[in-house]
């Protein structure tokens, strides 16, 4: 799992390093641009209110606040659709999820895997992207390992 995820943080690296110089037409309405302007203008447009586009003609996207419940339910949910828990069943000290330190933005969420690495999450309090950080102890190396969007995987409550 740490080597895919180290092979997919290089492939990124190299595709982002390769297509800084890239332009792109829009529909020739336009003159080019560079590939990473088109990227933050799209990202300004899915922003929640006031985090983005001031544009007030645009789908309206409520920020969602995330509770300390939210996130380590998010995380817990997450971890138990992606991780193999057969283990966690004889011994449930060897793997769990856990809260950890909360700052003024986000929450930390920490799952342990059977073999002893941890993930550390990073829960965004305003609208939950969620950055993910392995961490080995026994080799003392952490790395990125991604980010996933917390409601993605929080349970609808009807």
């Amino acid at each position: 799992m740490k080597y895919l995820s180290l092979l997919f943080a290089t492939l990124v690296l190299i595709f982002c390093s390769c297509n800084r110089n890239r332009t792109v037409t829009n529909a020739g309405q336009t003159p080019p641009m560079k590939v990473q302007d088109s990227l933050v203008d799209a990202q300004d447009r899915l922003m929640p209110d006031g985090l983005g586009s001031k544009d007030a003609d645009s789908t309206k996207v409520s920020a969602t606040k995330i509770t300390p419940e939210m996130a380590y339910e998010g995380v817990n949910n997450y971890c138990h659709s992606m991780y193999d828990w057969s283990v966690a069943e004889e011994n449930p000290s060897m793997m769990y999820v856990k809260m950890g330190e909360e700052t003024e933005s986000a929450y930390k969420v920490i799952f342990r895997s059977y073999t002893g690495a941890f993930v550390y999450f990073y829960v965004e309090k305003a609208g939950g992207i969620t950055r993910m950080v392995e961490y080995e102890p026994a080799l003392d190396a952490e790395s990125e390992a991604g980010t996933i969007n917390l409601l993605d995987y929080l349970e609808k409550k009807e």
